[in-house]
């Protein structure tokens, strides 16, 4: 078949450019050691934030939940799968931001993914402008374009452009779109004076804090807190996936707001609600995260970044500017990108190699990200591997 024969070509292409993805096999569950491909390695790819995706108290939390509630919900929200549990979730999020959003209430969505696409799809339309970060994530790029709103991107952190661009505009909506921790760089939106711009202009303020959620702010109530924000101009995105440790999504915002996708957004009306059973288990996680086991895992997960930004200076590969469990190490060309991720995991220690087109051309990178549950060691072991590499690995001329 011509399509075929085509879609291989394209393929090969990729090949050619050292942009092919591959999936690799896990047959333990989440934790620092893992079981890939049949091998033994200690993994620094894993956005479990607080070592929680395994806790044994999650993990029981969840047999339970599937023990009352059953296996799936049978139903989108809107029909019979809006259970209980989904009740509570949604509550104690609602109360969890009520300090920085006004009336606040909050939605769950199945993914982070549908999470964004349903509430920029349902907020936006022909009478909306929508104003995106630069290195948004995919999912917020997507949902902008999906929204059949005007979209301007500004540049990654400028908030002069962002203003201009606000002054400029004489859209009857509009809405600014940012993540709060980015998660190919690892730093942090400049959100107060994001705020101010929103509130200055009558905008809203989306902020994905899918890499905040969980490890910033008090109590590890996310980038809000982390900054001691208060507006009803705040629509606040949390994945549940990554420092949580389970699954799924939710929105924070005005009442109003949460309606408002409640009735029209269609990645939460038309799809089956996730099962109750992940509901139940969140419960659990945020109760870890928010008491003192919470606070202790914060706590070792600073000075594991402290102990990785320090024992990687020096070295050729530039270590981007960031305070988070994501420490980004730029290496370069896609080629030499991969080399060193071999030869990393030829010494047991699996870092993912990020290329292009989820990074800009160039800037390849070794995105490695840090848990509470590696131990001092395990991060030594992983920067003393990087230190003889910059000397064993040939650098590739420019």
């Amino acid at each position: 078949m011509e399509l075929l024969d085509r879609l291989q070509r394209q393929l090969d292409q990729l090949d050619e450019a050292q942009l092919l993805r591959r999936r690799r096999v896990v047959a333990t569950p989440c934790a620092p050691e893992m079981l890939v491909d049949g091998r033994r390695l200690l993994a620094f790819c894993s956005n479990d934030y607080l070592g929680l995706a395994n806790h044994p108290e999650v993990v029981e939390a969840l047999a339970e939940g599937a023990r009352v509630h059953g296996a799936g919900s049978g139903a989108s929200h809107l029909i019979n799968g809006h259970s209980r549990a989904h009740v509570a979730l949604e509550e104690r999020f609602a109360d969890w931001l009520s300090a920085h959003i006004p009336c606040a209430r909050a939605l769950t969505f199945s993914t982070g993914y549908m999470a964004n696409m349903g509430l920029l799809t349902a907020l936006g339309g022909p009478e909306a402008e929508l104003f995106s970060e630069e290195l948004n994530h995919a999912s917020l790029i997507d949902g902008a374009r999906l929204s059949r709103s005007a979209v301007r991107v500004y540049p990654h952190g400028d908030i002069d452009a962002l203003a201009g661009l606000l002054a400029q505009s004489r859209a009857a909506v509009k809405i600014v779109v940012t993540d709060g921790v980015f998660s190919m760089d690892g730093d942090i939106a400049p959100l107060p004076a994001m705020l101010q711009l929103c509130e200055r202009h009558g905008a809203l303020l989306v902020v994905d804090d899918a890499h905040g959620f969980g490890v910033l702010g008090a109590r590890g109530r996310g980038v809000l807190s982390h900054f001691g924000l208060r507006s009803p101009h705040l629509v606040y995105v949390g994945t549940l996936g990554k420092a949580a440790g389970v699954a799924g999504a939710f929105v924070a915002a005005h009442d109003t707001v949460i309606e408002w996708l409640a009735q029209r957004s269609r990645q939460y009306i038309f799809t089956t609600a996730s099962p109750p059973a992940l509901a139940h288990a969140l419960m659990k996680s945020l109760d870890l995260i928010e008491g003192e086991e919470g606070e202790q895992r914060r706590l070792h997960l600073r000075a594991l970044i402290a102990q990785v930004k320090q024992e990687l200076c020096g070295t050729r590969w530039r270590l981007l500017d960031s305070d988070t469990a994501i420490q980004p190490v730029i290496v370069g060309s896609n080629g030499e990108v991969q080399r060193v991720a071999a030869a990393l995991q030829e010494q047991g220690l699996w870092v993912g190699a990020i290329r292009p087109p989820t990074v800009p051309p160039g800037s390849a990178r070794l995105r490695i990200t840090l848990s509470a549950a590696h131990t001092a060691q395990q991060a030594g072991r992983l920067t003393s591997a990087l230190r003889a590499l910059d000397s064993a690995v040939p650098q590739e001329a420019p």
